[in-house]
């Protein structure tokens, strides 16, 4: 079966079929094809490249983009991708000629807890009324704003996405603050307002930088308030609020699908991303090891994904956490093979 295309011209395909016509066909050298899924992808964490020829396999599965994630640390990710096992890893995604991004929950280290005694104003409030480091920030201060998006721009550097587009998270599913500024506001609010800010900076030292916003969890819910700044794009990633990812009833995918078009409206196709957990093997086994084997249910990710076609999405990618040496030893990468195939081969 060959690789799902749709076609474009080099100005529009019915303007250069009109000017055809006279001829009674259009020149084949005419037309540009370009994959359908712009980005292809899985999203991975530094302890899975025990596997170290994730690239190769990735590559051989049809998949142009791997994602570095980590839950807590961005300096953790730094740390391994200057060490040798990381150098390696982007020299063979090089080989292989594929995207590099790394998608982080970074709050913590964006804005560090060790200004909390100096600033506490910066950090947020807790629902009892107490400042606290604990996580995430009060967005109506400007210092913190500040000494967030210039560390974005720190941290972009020492973490160059090859895509430049950047996934800089708030606190895993974590509440924002409560301060009489800020309560009024939802969570993704708080997070976009935080984005806004983020971006500006970075578009000051990269023109082209783009910066995801996650609907996830507590940000699913679209702000409404508050309109995303030029380079912010959309990630839907619906696993907070639906408990099995891999076996969505049809009430919950009709909700999941009602959450992305809500989002949709605010954001806009431009650019936006399906974060999937297709292929996530630690949310399956429960984050314990060692890792039970995933059986893909290609069905409902055929199903999934012209959900996510048909509205205009062009990237995709999916967790693949344990997916590593240890789980490929012992199960194989079938699971692999087959996302890759279906990302190949859209419905469209």
């Amino acid at each position: 079966m060959p690789e799902v295309y749709y076609m474009l011209t080099r100005r529009e395909f019915l303007t250069l079929s009109a000017q055809a016509a006279a001829v009674s066909y259009l020149a084949p050298e005419l037309i540009i094809m370009e994959p359908m899924l712009q980005t292809r992808g899985v999203v991975i964490t530094p302890d899975d490249l025990s596997l170290t020829d994730w690239p190769v396999r990735a590559k051989r599965a049809g998949l142009n983009t791997i994602g570095i994630h980590h839950q807590h640390s961005p300096s953790a990710v730094r740390q391994f991708m200057a060490a040798e096992a990381g150098v390696v890893f982007l020299q063979k995604c090089r080989a292989e000629h594929l995207q590099v991004e790394y998608e982080l929950h970074a709050m913590r280290e964006l804005l560090p807890r060790t200004l909390f005694e100096k600033h506490p104003e910066m950090y947020r409030m807790n629902e009892k009324g107490d400042r606290t480091p604990d996580m995430n920030l009060c967005v109506h201060s400007r210092a913190a704003l500040t000494e967030v998006a210039e560390n974005a721009v720190e941290l972009a550097q020492g973490l160059p996405s090859t895509t430049g587009r950047y996934f800089f998270w708030t606190d895993d599913a974590l509440p924002g603050c409560f301060c009489p500024k800020c309560k009024s506001l939802s969570e993704s609010h708080k997070a976009l307002i935080v984005e806004n800010e983020m971006i500006a900076t970075l578009r000051k030292w990269n023109p082209k930088a783009q910066l995801a916003h996650l609907a996830y969890a507590r940000t699913l819910e679209p702000p409404m308030r508050i309109k995303p700044a030029s380079g912010i794009f959309l990630e839907f990633a619906p696993l907070g609020s639906f408990k099995d990812p891999f076996h969505r009833r049809p009430d919950e995918n009709a909700r999941v699908f009602e959450f992305l078009d809500k989002n949709l409206a605010v954001f806009g196709t431009e650019g936006a991303q399906a974060l999937e957990y297709w292929l996530d093997v630690s949310a399956l086994s429960a984050w314990q090891k060692p890792a039970k084997k995933l059986d893909l249910d290609t069905e409902a990710l055929e199903s999934e994904l012209h959900e996510y076609t048909r509205r205009g999405i062009r990237h995709v990618t999916s967790f693949a956490v344990f997916i590593d040496a240890e789980y490929v030893a012992r199960y194989g990468d079938q699971p692999l093979a087959e996302y890759g195939r279906v990302l190949r081969h859209p419905n469209p």
